[in-house]
């Protein structure tokens, strides 16, 4: 009786290493395929606004300082040289939309040169541009 029992328990038992290397397979297909999203590579002082809305995400970011420098992946570029940046960031991961995050000191006239040049890079892109909400 007793040698019985114990072949009993031995069948009873259940490899789990076959599910164990699907999980396995599983965490590593996630992590490839996630996407991560891109910052400036600066923080800038933005502007609060009243009748701000949660907008898209994104994964192009373009940050403008308030001297004037504007940062992309997280390198300062040249106002020219934006629509070329923008091109080269959508090759890489696709979007339609592109946050402009600008110092609330920032002129004017280097946002709207920088706005031109997201326009010039793709006329159907949309601009969203950042701000602190209350």
């Amino acid at each position: 009786m007793a040698r019985k029992r114990i072949r009993e328990d031995d069948e009873a038992a259940i490899d789990i290493t076959p599910m164990m290397d699907i999980v396995f397979i599983m965490l590593i297909f996630f992590i490839v395929t996630t996407s991560f999203v891109k910052e400036a590579g600066i923080d800038v002082n933005k502007p609060e606004a009243a009748q701000a809305q949660k907008k898209p995400t994104a994964t192009i970011f373009i940050a403008i300082r308030a001297n004037g420098e504007i940062w992309m992946d997280k390198r300062t570029v040249d106002v020219e040289r934006v629509s070329a940046n923008i091109e080269r960031l959508r090759a890489e991961s696709p979007t339609d939309t592109i946050i402009v995050q600008a110092d609330k000191e920032a002129k004017h006239g280097t946002v709207m040169e920088v706005m031109d040049q997201i326009k010039a890079a793709d006329p159907t892109l949309v601009i969203s541009i950042a701000g602190e909400t209350k």
